[in-house]
């Protein structure tokens, strides 16, 4: 081996030992398991530059195949622009496979046309089917627009500054259940990809998304942030095909814009029952069922329980992890989830 090769081969060998150290550094595991009593405000200057430095190290080193698109940290993109590039392509052989609305057949058609929620209006079917055609739509890796949204929703929920790769195990700290979020869209699509990026580059939402993912890593009630966010995701479609959101669609003129605060508001009262209630992930399931039955029930009541939470929430008067500076709404609730003493878990069990 020559004088060239050799030192190359240590220089490799001395970054490698560098990664791993990080891997194993106390720091960054202090990224992932949350102390108890952990407060979002209280991230020091070193936790702060580690996981910049592990980033770093993610971005320029990524698996073969998975690398993003540059070094540099790529430009965020919006809820509109990613829209938008939808709207641009052809997506009639995804558009074959939509069902818009749920089928019904004797006495349930009989019910649900003389009781039920009324029919959409006919200007904004195109405005459904758009909706429900990207959530036929897969996650392709090989789409710069794809990977933008992928590597927006990372960096806005993480803080981080750099890009990461598009596989790995970075994303199963998300929520994710591998390290390909593209094995988790089923039955969303990428429309579960479009409702996380509105909940993050959302000025009104961001906060909520932040605090939402917090809650997700508490060491105790801990669950899978982006699986939960694609399960709200289903419901919120079948909300849609059952039309009942058709009223609100009707009212505002808008079938988007309804669709993303469902979403959200589903998501917010998720939140709130997690947290209140002190469910953890063996609840996962019966909290799902008992949400969507309730959700699709009361979406009107849903909606503006979101928007007295915003609005609140813009005046600083209230915040699901800590103590609110007024008193409680009627709907919900908030205090400190870092507030909570371990011992108050103790005996909770299936709703």
């Amino acid at each position: 081996m020559n004088e060239k090769s050799c030192s190359l081969h240590n220089e490799k060998g001395l970054r490698e030992g560098q990664i791993s150290q990080l891997k194993n550094h106390s720091i960054l595991r202090s990224l992932t398991a949350e102390a108890n009593g952990w407060e979002p405000s209280a991230v020091s200057p070193e936790v702060l530059r580690a996981q910049e430095e592990w980033e770093a190290v993610d971005t320029i080193q990524p698996d073969a195949g998975s690398q993003a698109s540059s070094d540099q940290p790529g430009q965020l993109i919006s809820f509109t622009e990613a829209l938008q590039h939808f709207q641009t392509l052809d997506l009639s052989s995804f558009k074959k496979r939509i069902q818009p609305t749920v089928r019904r057949t004797g006495l349930a058609a009989l019910r649900h046309c003389l009781f039920g929620p009324p029919k959409l209006h006919q200007g904004l079917r195109e405005e459904r089917d758009l909706i429900l055609t990207i959530a036929q739509c897969g996650l392709d890796s090989q789409d710069p627009v794809h990977g933008r949204v992928l590597q927006t929703i990372y960096r806005k929920l993480t803080g981080s500054r750099f890009d990461c790769a598009l596989h790995g195990d970075h994303w199963e700290d998300l929520g994710f259940q591998g390290a390909n979020p593209a094995t988790d869209l089923r039955g969303a699509g990428f429309l579960a990809l479009l409702h996380l990026l509105y909940l993050v580059m959302d000025s009104k939402t961001l906060l909520l998304a932040q605090e939402i993912f917090c809650l997700s890593r508490h060491h105790i009630q801990q669950f899978p942030f982006c699986l939960m966010s694609v399960n709200i995701t289903r419901m919120a479609i079948q909300a849609l095909r059952e039309e009942c959101l058709s009223r609100e669609c009707n009212r505002q003129q808008v079938v988007i814009p309804v669709v993303n605060s469902f979403y959200v508001a589903t998501f917010l009262r998720l939140a709130h029952i997690w947290r209140t209630q002190q469910k953890t992930i063996s609840d996962a399931s019966f909290v799902l069922k008992d949400l969507e039955v309730w959700a699709k029930k009361n979406p009107r009541q849903l909606l503006k329980t979101l928007e007295m939470y915003l609005a609140r929430v813009s005046k600083g008067q209230v915040s699901l992890l800590r103590p609110q500076k007024s008193p409680p709404t009627r709907d919900l609730s908030f205090t400190g989830v870092c507030d909570l003493q371990p011992h108050a878990f103790e005996g909770s069990g299936l709703i």
